[in-house]
């Protein structure tokens, strides 16, 4: 099947000034960093390859990293979520370094936990062999 390649959308770099105090300075910065390349020659290239439009594989990739908050909520669950929102509301709002050290401590340990299956994908059936 030979696709006919469509025209790429028009993808402008990012380039502003903003005030300090601006509440998306740190997205806005992270836009500006990560918008010096073009992405459209590795789509160009994956269309070659795939027989896949161009559009379609942009379409794909925006939505497959828009929805990786989702995704990922899905797999950690609403009460893990609040809890490491918790841990870090407490710490903003003791406002000290040891406050911040202690949250930090705290979520280390959670992610630790997350990244066992991971670090060791036998962890189940180890688990299982333990077990009997």
């Amino acid at each position: 099947m030979t696709v006919q390649p469509d025209p790429p959308p028009t993808l402008p770099a990012y380039r502003d000034t903003w005030p300090a105090d601006d509440p998306h300075a740190n997205f806005k910065e992270e836009v500006a960093l990560h918008t010096t390349q073009d992405p459209t020659p590795m789509f160009v290239n994956l269309s070659r390859l795939t027989g896949i439009p161009v559009g379609a594989l942009m379409r794909y990739a925006l939505v497959k990293y828009g929805s990786e908050g989702t995704e990922a909520l899905l797999h950690a669950g609403p009460r893990l979520i609040r809890r490491m929102a918790a841990i870090t509301a407490e710490a903003e709002q003791r406002n000290t370094t040891a406050g911040r050290l202690e949250a930090y401590e705290q979520l280390r340990q959670i992610v630790s936990w997350l990244q066992v299956p991971l670090d060791d994908p036998g962890w189940v059936e180890d688990a299982d062999q333990a077990g009997r």
